[in-house]
């Protein structure tokens, strides 16, 4: 077991790649540097995560809802995020469960962690794969203006690299961003970015299929 078992978000993250862009994902395997990865080299994907300083890691821990009365259309999941140490994507985010609060504690904000990521692929961390993406799950939402500006700083970071990412993914709990880093022209405000959404019942799916 991985520290922190962190393979639940990765797991998580190719599930959710799979189901919103199709079968060119079906095939990544959970490995390291990068987390997810091709058998024949052609994409490896960093999995990692952000969340900004001045929030909260969780609004509620779950061993501090004792004797809190939860709604019967919630007991399922909650009971679910209880038993299984894990609630990303459950109750919108509300909680952490116990097993993810070390990796949710760990997690930096985004520009930094684009930085240390970006700083990596560029120095042939990851090894060599044809191309390379980044996937953050984000436990703040973001605007689609954020979204935006935070593309262009991920491509203005590698412009002079040798060695980038292709493709970033922003994963909120009901929305995935894929972003084209090789078409980002911020002069001309030329950028390729998509928006997918993510149903509560698509949540419920990624979650009990990653555990």
């Amino acid at each position: 077991m991985r520290k922190f078992d962190t393979c639940f978000f990765e797991r998580y993250a190719q599930i959710c790649l799979e189901t919103l862009l199709g079968d060119h994902y079906s095939d990544l395997v959970n490995e390291d540097r990068p987390d997810l990865q091709k058998p024949d080299r052609s994409l490896g994907i960093e999995v990692t995560r952000a969340m900004e300083p001045d929030k909260k890691v969780a609004q509620a821990l779950l061993k501090e809802m004792a004797g809190v009365p939860v709604e019967e259309k919630d007991r399922e999941e909650v009971r679910q995020i209880i038993s299984s140490g894990y609630g990303y994507g459950l109750q919108d985010g509300r909680y952490v469960g116990s097993l993810e609060y070390d990796y949710w504690m760990l997690a930096q904000p985004l520009r930094r962690i684009i930085e240390s990521k970006i700083s990596k692929v560029g120095a042939g961390f990851y090894g060599d794969f044809k191309e390379y993406g980044l996937y953050i799950f984000c436990k703040d939402n973001l605007s689609e203006e954020e979204v935006i500006l935070t593309m262009e700083y991920a491509s203005d970071l590698q412009r002079h690299l040798d060695i980038r990412y292709s493709t970033l993914y922003l994963s909120l709990i009901d929305r995935l961003y894929v972003c084209d880093l090789t078409n980002v022209d911020r002069l001309l405000h030329k950028t390729t970015c998509t928006s997918h959404e993510i149903t509560r019942e698509m949540c419920k799916k990624f979650f009990i299929n990653s555990l």
